[in-house]
């Protein structure tokens, strides 16, 4: 292929809509510079401000001049190292589990969790609007992947009841839906696992810090010893990066074994592991914030819905404005930039078709001059009529 010419497939964007790399610096932060110009930050998932904080930087250097820039190598050779064990003994006290594991991503988190638990001969009930990761991570097991409508109770237990074989079964939801906000009938879905013997795995990425105190949506309806499995991420809410899951010792010893996204990858390095374990503790020290940020949120929501924008099934941080076209959405994030806010354009395959939208990623670090700017800007764009007509 030419470098002059790019391949399409079917399903693709126009190329005038294709993706592209955003000049961005301190992306993290409340306020980011995108070619040479200062925007108030709506777009990460910074959710508690945490990345950029003394603390974390503190012990990121800390743990490099203690055990260097690298950790050399996977952990079952040489690259693991004490900062892992105060890592997952925490994490364990955090989710309330007997043990965890440290993925090197969330996305790797849920490639190797998936494909280590499941095979050929198991069943994989998921919700249709479940994370990439999640679905890849059920192709690479190898398992019949049945996907239930999103959020939908009743068609999950259908389609639980239909399958009434013996042949092993995992049910893997998103607690918190990363473009649409809202959140899995947790209580429902572990209910229905425990009738039909399912073995019941969460990803609360998006969750972890922000709902029950920070321990997640699980934690908030008490059900962290309900759940067979609970992965989550470093990278959001707990300023550093990397994945984890929580579980049982005997769920761990099989992860450890055949989780080749953790046999065959080079463990995280040190800065990253120190400043994973200060996130931890800053959310285990603070444990409201993630409730400010919540009332900030409805408040927001409460104000886009008046002005007459559809923010979908959204309850938490993460608040859609649907646009519908994509055309528009990246019209609608041009205007808003030049308002001073800067905010995700999301279109399909990310989503459907037809529900191109911003998402706004509100963060516990605004104040009321944050927060009154994003309003004016959203205002500006209601009054151009960036609102519910379909374009």
């Amino acid at each position: 292929m030419h470098n002059s010419t790019l391949q399409t497939f079917p399903g693709d964007p126009p190329v005038e809509e294709l993706r592209s790399i955003p000049e961005i610096d301190h992306g993290p932060d409340l306020y980011l510079q995108y070619r040479g110009q200062r925007l108030l930050n709506l777009a990460s998932n910074n959710y508690l401000g945490l990345a950029g904080s003394q603390s974390m930087k503190k012990a990121a250097l800390q743990a490099v001049e203690k055990f260097g820039a690298s950790s050399g190598a996977s952990r079952l050779i040489s690259g693991n190292y004490s900062l892992y064990t105060r890592l997952e003994e925490t994490l364990c006290r955090f989710k309330e589990t007997q043990a965890s594991l440290v993925f090197g991503s969330g996305y790797a988190a849920n490639l190797g969790i998936l494909s280590a638990l499941a095979h050929r001969k198991c069943l994989i009930f998921s919700d249709r609007l479940n994370h990439a990761s999640i679905i890849d991570g059920i192709i690479l097991s190898r398992a019949t992947h049945i996907r239930y409508r999103h959020a939908d109770v009743e068609h999950l237990s259908y389609l639980l009841q239909k399958q009434s074989s013996q042949a092993p079964k995992i049910l893997i939801t998103d607690t918190v839906f990363s473009m649409d906000g809202d959140r899995a009938s947790l209580i429902d879905i572990v209910e229905l696992c425990k009738k039909h013997k399912v073995m019941s795995i969460v990803d609360e990425a998006h969750a972890t810090g922000v709902l029950g105190r920070g321990k997640g949506l699980a934690g908030e309806l008490g059900l962290n010893r309900e759940i067979d499995l609970h992965m989550g991420t470093f990278s959001k809410a707990l300023g550093s990066y990397g994945g984890y899951a929580a579980c049982s010792r005997a769920i761990r010893e099989l992860l450890v074994n055949r989780a080749r996204s953790f046999i065959y990858s080079t463990s995280l390095p040190p800065a990253v592991t120190g400043a994973c374990l200060e996130g931890l503790q800053q959310v285990l020290k603070n444990p409201e914030q993630g409730r400010k940020l919540l009332d900030i949120a409805r408040d927001f929501r409460s104000f886009l819905q008046n002005l007459g924008f559809d923010t979908l099934r959204s309850t938490t941080q993460i608040i859609p404005v649907i646009m519908h076209s994509s055309t528009k959405t990246l019209q609608a994030q041009k205007e808003l930039m030049q308002s001073g806010i800067y905010v995700a354009a999301v279109r399909p395959p990310t989503v459907p078709a037809g529900s191109a939208r911003l998402r706004l990623s509100l963060r516990a670090d605004m104040g009321d001059k944050e927060i009154e700017m994003a309003r004016q800007a959203l205002i500006n764009l209601s009054c151009r009529k960036f609102n519910n007509e379909r374009r």
